[in-house]
Parts: structure tokens; C-alpha cells; sequence
């Protein structure tokens, strides 16, 4: 090898060693520039006890004090739904409004449904949608009436162009102390909102969706564990848990994913429109672990996650969310 060639590779080795020692404060830069610290979270929300604030239902997020946390300020999205469509039944408030901003976020368009009553927090959060440059469709409505829930879907899927996530969120809830005080158009109610609809609304959108659409049913710890003051809520839950399991079996031959999210004591407009027992709010989510009630943007990414298909092993699961009970 001649003094010619040892110095060219001597200047090479000089050259790429610069390159890479430049860079490395570069990389340690982006790092720091994007990097957090862990979150403690027991404290990362109050665990002071609630007031007492009665609504009727179904109650406004927005009139709750404090107003639930659904991820307004603090959800970053990636892209990771970008070109999707979803539906969303009650996703004005709460858990659903947690699913809404997280998919806008990572770029899907979304159509929601929610009770009239409900048209504040449903404008409001169909603000959030378009400011993200998303296509939000409103349709308020009564899941208690089949027309209406089979309508429902075909109005999103034809207004959105197509049906790739559909989020069965909805559900009412009213604590009794016995079945004594369960009347029989609240048993019949609790189970149209939260069974029949369900099946109504799937049974519709099925035929819509192509392989790699996901379907995501909002079931309960009291899906598995039931409340005594909660016993047609807790018995709808239960269903919901089935029948996520039998129907994901179903569709995998279809190329279609089923998974349900099961929460545990969530802050939401449930809990103050008879959601609890009177003069029993200011318990709600002290006995977990974590000492505190959830809030909904803690759920947010859960539901995105198992509507993106990176999870595409992922079908007829259920994942708990509630606090550190290990209920679900």
C-alpha cells in the first residue's frame, strides 16, 4: 500500500468520524427536545373526593366540576389512523370523547352519536375534530330505537365514505340499591341502550367493513365483577364481554378484529346523572389502588391502539383499565 492510499484512507476515517461525532450532539439534542419524565400516577390526577352534582340524564360534561379530562390539551397524535373512518356512539363525553380526539388526532375522520340533550358537549367536541382538519358528522339520536341505530350506521358510512372503526360506546346507567327499586322500563332501557343497540348497530356496520376494520365494544369491570347497586348495568356488561368474544371468533374470517376496553371507576357524566348512588360521588374511585377515579384521556390511546391494527394479533381480547384493582 503506497503513502498516496494511506493517506487518502487516514483522511476517509478522519471524515467519517467527524461526521458521526457531529451528529451525536444532534441526536442527544432531538432527545432532550422530546423526552419526559415518568408521571407518578396516583398523583397525575386529583384524588380529592367529588362533590356531590346531581344532572339529569344524561347529564353535560361539560357542567361537571372538574370537567373530565378527555385529552383536549394533552393528546399528540402520529398519524397512526390517517385516511380511517370511525363511528362512535357517545362520543360527545366521557370515554367516547377520549376515542373521538385521540382518533381526530392521529387523523381519522369521525361521526358520533349522542343523545339531543346532549348537543353542547357534542358541538364542542366536534370543534376539537375539524380543528385537526377532520371531518366530524354529527347524529344525535335515540339508540333505543332499532330504525334509528340502523339508519345510524348507513348515514356515517355513506357521509364518511367508508366504515373502518366502530366504537360501541354508548351506555346507561342508573344505581338502584335492590332489584326491588329497578323498575321495568329502567331494565328495559339499560338493556336496548346497552345490548340491543349493540347488536342493532354491529349487525349493520359488518356488512361495510373491509379486512383490517376493527369493531371495539366499551364492557366494564363490572363485566366480570358486578356491582350490587348496578345489577341491569353489570348484567348488560357482561354481555357485552361475550359477545365481543363470540363475534370476534365470527369475523376473523372476515379480516375483522373485535376487542373490548373494560374500565373501571371512570370520571364521566355517567357518575352524576344517576350513575351513583346519592351521597355516594364523593367515594367514587377512592378504594383502587391508585386512590383516584380515571379520567377518560387515560383511555384515549388504548382505544387507538386497538383501532390502528398495529395490535393485529390482537382480536377477542378484553383489557382492563381500572386503576390497579386486577379486576379485568
Amino acid at each position: 500500500m503506497s503513502d498516496q492510499t494511506n493517506r487518502r484512507t487516514l483522511l476517509k476515517l478522519a471524515a467519517m468520524s467527524g461526521a458521526a461525532a457531529a451528529a451525536v450532539p444532534m441526536g442527544a439534542a432531538r432527545a432532550q427536545e422530546t423526552a419526559t419524565a415518568p408521571v407518578d400516577p396516583q398523583s397525575k390526577y386529583t384524588s380529592e373526593p367529588f362533590k356531590e352534582q346531581p344532572q339529569p340524564w344524561p347529564g353535560l360534561q361539560s357542567k361537571m366540576d372538574p370537567v373530565p379530562d378527555c385529552g383536549e390539551t394533552s393528546y399528540r397524535g402520529s398519524g397512526r389512523l390517517a385516511g380511517r373512518r370511525a363511528l362512535v356512539t357517545g362520543g360527545d363525553s366521557g370515554i367516547g370523547r377520549a376515542a373521538v380526539i385521540a382518533f381526530a388526532r392521529e387523523g381519522a375522520d369521525v361521526a358520533i352519536n349522542y343523545h339531543p340533550d346532549e348537543e353542547p358537549d357534542a358541538q364542542d367536541v366536534a370543534k376539537l375534530i375539524k380543528d385537526e382538519g377532520r371531518k366530524a358528522v354529527l347524529i344525535p339520536g335515540d339508540l333505543t330505537d332499532q330504525a334509528f341505530c340502523v339508519d345510524l350506521v348507513q348515514r356515517a358510512e355513506r357521509e364518511l365514505g367508508g366504515l373502518d372503526i366502530l366504537v360501541n360506546n354508548a351506555a346507561y346507567q342508573q344505581s338502584k340499591k335492590s332489584i326491588d327499586d329497578i323498575s321495568f322500563e329502567q331494565f328495559d332501557r339499560t338493556l336496548k341502550t346497552n345490548l340491543y343497540a349493540m347488536f342493532w348497530i354491529t349487525k349493520t356496520a359488518v356488512p361495510l367493513m373491509k379486512p383490517g376494520a376493527a369493531i371495539i365494544n366499551t364492557a366494564s369491570v363490572n363485566s366480570v365483577s358486578p356491582g350490587e347497586e348496578l345489577l341491569d348495568y353489570a348484567t348488560t356488561k357482561g354481555g357485552i364481554a361475550i359477545f365481543t368474544k363470540g363475534l370476534a371468533k365470527q369475523l376473523a374470517k372476515k379480516g375483522i378484529r373485535v376487542n373490548a376496553v373494560a374500565p373501571g371507576p371512570i370520571w364521566t357524566p355517567l357518575q352524576v346523572a344517576g350513575g351513583q348512588l346519592p351521597g355516594k360521588l364523593g367515594e367514587f374511585g377512592q378504594d383502587t389502588p391508585l386512590g383516584r377515579a380515571g379520567q377518560p384521556a387515560e383511555l384515549g390511546p388504548l382505544y387507538v391502539a386497538l383501532a390502528s391494527g398495529e395490535l393485529s394479533y390482537t382480536d377477542g381480547s378484553i383489557f382492563g383499565a381500572n386503576g390497579g384493582t386486577g379486576i379485568v
